[in-house]
């Protein structure tokens, strides 16, 4: 066929509607060496070839006006040595047995392979070019889905055809398990993908819970410190007039009376400490919350405060188990070290302090225990008031609102005479397993 090209281009008429398929199918011809002719429809088509004859035809099938069967039917009818293919998106038995009926040589599947329209139309020229004596039959009627098709073509016109269309079925098979082969693969990386979104998601979660946990326990410290800013103004304010009312009096009394001046100024003493009391307790206060809370582990927060408190000869028990964490401010270590505190300084005969630890529903409750003089009923409350915070350093009112930051409460539940019990209460999301 090679030696055929070189000495005349075989010329071919592409029948098309689609212009864009039209120049694809030219491109392709023209890229083989053929003279190439297009035409958008049958009626087109039968005009150009009486014009001039192509040496064969390329039809699409679904075509408006004259489909490719009844131009394939009436260019066999007219020029019945010209060899006509069809090119279509349909593939089924039925398009093969029409296309018979309709004279058609040979079939190509849209989308169309350079390397498969190449073969096909060197199929249909070697056919050509071969005496088939039985293109004279009477015609052959088959029953198929409901139709009847009568075909008349020749045994090595249908054998062309059959095996056209068996390439066909080969070259699609191939193309379907590549393209399985392909999902197969997409869909394992995408598995693949989706599983680690799936873990970027619970990261993303856990790190947004974590920051709304942040945001919540500043927002709440900022409302405290601008609460207690007001109040210790107001204190303070009280504490100049009273302390500036002493000195007006001593300074009033200071010739006629001076015993009396010395008492006012005496008192005005013991205001100017009272202030300086209110100062140091604002600053300890304004440490809590400033810092973002974390999760701590509490065996070692517990030993820690020993540690930091003790002085004197006490049995400390730490019957916190280990690996438990606890999410607080980071000053929650202080809460502790103030519990110790007060028990040596307030407890009287304590001997021994246990530090252990409780379930209780969906949480957890840290004891505080010792077994000194413990706390009088109508004082279980007033520990926690501002003004014992106020008058014994860091306090139990500032232990209170540093556990509260992250929602842990604390109450005083111990026997008066028997000892001290503090019960720090945490909720399940506060405490986990480290």
């Amino acid at each position: 066929m090679q030696e055929l090209q070189k000495r005349e281009p075989m010329s071919i008429l592409v029948v098309e509607d689609s212009r864009t398929q039209a120049e694809l199918l030219r491109h392709m011809l023209e890229e083989e060496g053929y003279d190439v002719t297009l035409a958008a429809d049958g009626e087109v088509a039968l005009r150009r070839m009486e014009a001039g004859r192509p040496d064969i035809v390329l039809t699409d099938i679904l075509m408006p006006g004259m489909d490719g069967y009844e131009l394939c039917r009436r260019i066999k009818q007219i020029y019945p040595g010209i060899p006509v293919i069809l090119v279509t998106n349909l593939f089924d038995p039925a398009d093969v047995l029409r296309g018979l009926a309709a004279g058609a040589d040979s079939f190509i599947v849209k989308p169309v392979e350079p390397g498969l329209l190449r073969s096909q139309i060197e199929a249909v020229i070697r056919a050509a070019a071969m005496p088939d004596h039985d293109d004279e039959s009477p015609g052959l009627k088959v029953p198929f889905a409901g139709s009847t098709y009568t075909i008349t073509a020749g045994k090595l016109r249908i054998l062309n055809t059959l095996l056209s269309t068996y390439s066909i079925a080969v070259a699609k098979n191939a193309e379907l398990q590549e393209a399985q082969e392909q999902l197969h693969s997409i869909n394992e990386q995408l598995q693949a993908t989706v599983e680690d979104l799936s873990r970027s998601n619970e990261s993303l979660e856990a790190e947004i819970l974590e920051r709304k946990r942040v945001e919540a326990a500043l927002a709440d410290a900022n409302k405290k410190l601008q609460l207690m800013a007001s109040i210790t103004r107001h204190d303070l304010l009280n504490q100049l007039a009273a302390l500036d009312g002493y000195l007006d009096l001593a300074l009033m009394l200071r010739e006629r009376d001076p015993a009396n001046a010395w008492k006012h100024i005496e008192s005005a003493g013991g205001m100017v400490n009272r202030i300086s009391n209110t100062l140091r307790f604002t600053a300890d206060y304004q440490k809590v919350g400033a810092a973002s809370p974390a999760w701590q582990e509490i065996r070692t927060l517990v030993e820690q405060s020993i540690q930091n408190t003790l002085r004197i000869s006490v049995n400390l028990i730490n019957n916190v188990p280990p690996d438990l964490e606890v999410y607080a401010d980071p000053l929650i270590g202080r809460v502790f070290s103030n519990l110790i505190e007060n028990s040596i300084r307030h407890g009287v005969r304590v001997t021994t302090i246990t530090f252990s630890l409780e379930r209780d529903g969906d949480g957890y409750i840290i004891l505080y225990e010792d077994d000194g003089v413990g706390v009088a009923a109508d004082e279980k409350e007033k520990i926690f008031s501002y003004a014992y915070g106020m008058n014994t350093g860091l306090g139990l009112f500032l232990a209170r609102e540093i556990l509260a930051i992250t929602g842990i409460t604390i109450r005083e539940t111990g026997t008066p005479g028997v000892g001290a019990r503090f019960e720090l209460l945490c909720p399940g999301e506060v405490i986990c397993a480290g």
